[in-house]
C-alpha cells in the first residue's frame, strides 16, 4: 500500500507529477491519503476517474468529505460524531466503517444481479409486444389497424408486466449473504 500526506499530495496533484503518481497507485493494492484538504480529496477522485477511467467509491464521515463524496461515482457516508453532512451528500449511509464490507460484497452483488436481470426482462417484454404488433400487420394486410385497445396497452405495461419485476427485485437473492461474505471473488465474477 501507499500512504501519502496532505503536503506531498499538494505537489503530486500538479500536472507534471500526475502521471507518475497514477502509475504508482496502479501498482498498489491500497492508497491512503491522510491530512488532505477537502479540495485535494475531490481533485484526487476526479483525477482517478478521468485519467484511469476507473469507477470510484468515496467514503467519508464529516463535512470535509462532502466534495469528495459528490465527485465519486458512488458515495458512502458514515454517520457519527462529526455530524450528518457526509450522510446527507452520499448515495449510501452506514453507521460504522465495518459495515462497508457487507454493503459492497452482499448488497452490491445483489443489486448488480437484480439490475442486469431486470434489463433483460424489460428487453424480453418489449420484444414480445413489438413482435405481436409486427406479425399482426401481416395478418391485417398492413392496413395500419390497431391490434389492441389503448387500455390493454396501458394495462399490459402497468399490471401484467410490473408485478414480476417488483417481486423479483424484493425477494431475489441468488447467493446467501454468508457465502458472499466468505467468497469476495463472487462480486467480481458477477460483473
Amino acid at each position: 500500500g501507499l500512504v501519502i500526506d496532505g503536503r506531498t499530495l499538494e505537489h503530486v496533484l500538479h500536472d507534471s507529477l500526475q502521471n507518475i503518481f497514477l502509475e504508482l497507485t496502479e501498482k498498489c493494492r491500497a492508497v491512503v491519503c491522510c491530512q488532505a484538504t477537502p479540495l485535494q480529496k475531490s481533485v484526487l477522485v476526479k483525477l482517478v476517474r478521468s485519467k484511469l477511467k476507473a469507477m470510484t467509491l468515496a467514503v467519508g464521515d464529516g463535512a470535509n468529505d462532502v466534495s469528495m463524496i459528490q465527485v465519486a461515482d458512488t458515495g458512502v457516508g458514515i454517520s457519527g460524531q462529526e455530524g450528518m453532512q457526509a450522510v446527507m451528500a452520499s448515495d449510501f449511509a452506514i453507521s460504522q466503517f465495518r459495515h462497508l464490507r457487507k454493503l459492497l460484497l452482499v448488497h452490491g452483488h445483489w443489486c448488480h444481479t437484480r439490475l442486469t436481470n431486470m434489463v433483460l426482462y424489460f428487453f424480453y417484454k418489449n420484444v414480445t409486444y413489438v413482435n405481436l404488433l409486427f406479425w399482426y400487420q401481416f395478418f391485417c394486410g398492413f392496413s395500419g389497424t390497431s391490434m389492441t385497445d389503448y387500455w390493454i396497452l396501458i394495462l399490459f405495461n402497468l399490471l401484467f408486466t410490473s408485478l414480476p419485476p417488483i417481486i423479483y427485485g424484493v425477494l431475489d437473492k441468488d447467493v446467501s449473504a454468508e457465502i458472499l461474505m466468505e467468497l469476495p471473488q463472487l462480486y467480481t465474477m458477477s460483473q
